[in-house]
């Protein structure tokens, strides 16, 4: 085999993740979920003693769909445990991808806790039901309910958007669904104390649209992930790369995974030196550079002789069509850093 002719593949980035780090993150996600859990637990049980109190059937169904904040908590204690970077043999790209699909484990209770809702009030609209009474005592009931929710929405999205938390930020997603809830069955029991006992009826409906807006926005979250979507826009990959010194060309780039958390990147690069080490002297270059710009990426280069030379970037985009797509391309990039570091 000539050594100053032969392509061949390096891959980079295959040292062992940052475990301290990732261990650090395990441990933050699991103390936020058992606190969140406790809190939870709380809350569905005041709601539990104050529906069945005033016989509101929209306070008890409330308190139904809190429990899915609770087991959401659970679904996010047992994804938090399993989701770890580290590759084995089964799974030689890590285990991350079990915290989206935790995620969307959220957006489908979101969903079931929609559908009881609105079944509840179908079942109060059609049917006569016994009239719901109301107190201050209850009210101040509600009003400890609505702190700890707010308390915990916030501090849940603080700490997820911090440490870039996919469970932690869809967890905070569902709460905030449960502060309009608790609101709107607030206002609905006013209502009622005030003689208007329709209102709480009424109330039911608008609650469940905030509801199936909480499980789209999960959902719109984490899917992207699971379908391996760009990560990084090419043209930001592409730029990166050609500005190491004796790289000649960067073409078939792509890149999936989770921005600031864990990226993969493949390319296929021409470089100016026609030997095998110093090619890959350069190739480690690369990885250095998108490393320092993306943060953590596994990177693979498959490097190429000079004959192999191609126009087109990435999959679709052409260098002549990149001038034209650059200000889209850093928008995306932006958009994509800012979701993951805010």
């Amino acid at each position: 085999m000539s050594a100053n002719s032969e392509p061949h593949n390096t891959q980079h980035g295959h040292e062992e993740p940052d475990l301290k780090s990732f261990y650090t993150y395990q441990t933050e996600v699991r103390r936020v979920l058992l606190l969140t859990l406790v809190l939870n637990v709380l809350v569905v049980l005041l709601k539990f003693v104050v529906g069945w109190w005033t016989g509101s059937l929209s306070l008890l169904a409330d308190a139904l769909h809190s429990i899915t904040d609770s087991a959401n908590n659970v679904l996010g204690l047992v994804t938090n445990q399993l989701a770890s970077p580290v590759p084995d043999r089964d799974h030689p790209y890590g285990h991350q991808k079990y915290e989206a699909v935790g995620a969307l484990g959220i957006a489908a209770f979101l969903g079931i806790a929609c559908f009881e809702i609105l079944k509840g009030a179908g079942e109060r609209l059609f049917s006569e039901s016994e009239p719901v009474t109301m107190n201050a005592i209850s009210l101040w009931f509600l009003l400890a309910v609505l702190g700890i929710n707010i308390f915990v929405a916030f501090y849940e999205r603080r700490v997820g958007k911090r440490l870039g938390s996919n469970i932690l930020i869809a967890d905070a997603q569902h709460t905030m669904s449960d502060i309009w809830i608790t609101i709107a069955v607030m206002g609905g029991l006013i209502g009622v104390w005030s003689g208007v006992q329709w209102l709480d009826l009424v109330l039911a409906f608008p609650v469940a649209l905030l509801v199936i807006r909480s499980g789209w926005v999960v959902l719109s979250a984490n899917l992207p992930w699971l379908l391996d979507e760009m990560a990084i826009a090419p043209e930001a990959i592409h730029d990166e790369v050609m500005r190491v010194p004796g790289v000649v060309n960067c073409h078939s780039i792509a890149s999936r995974g989770l921005l600031g958390r864990q990226v993969f990147i493949d390319m296929h690069l021409i470089v100016e030196p026609r030997d095998v080490l110093s090619a890959h002297n350069i190739t480690e270059q690369v990885e250095q550079q998108l490393e320092r710009v993306f943060g953590p990426a596994r990177v693979t280069i498959h490097v190429e002789p000079h004959s192999y030379v191609e126009r087109e970037i990435s999959y679709g985009i052409a260098e002549g069509d990149y001038e034209g797509q650059q200000g889209h391309s850093d928008a995306h990039y932006d958009a994509h850093h800012e979701s993951h570091h805010a």
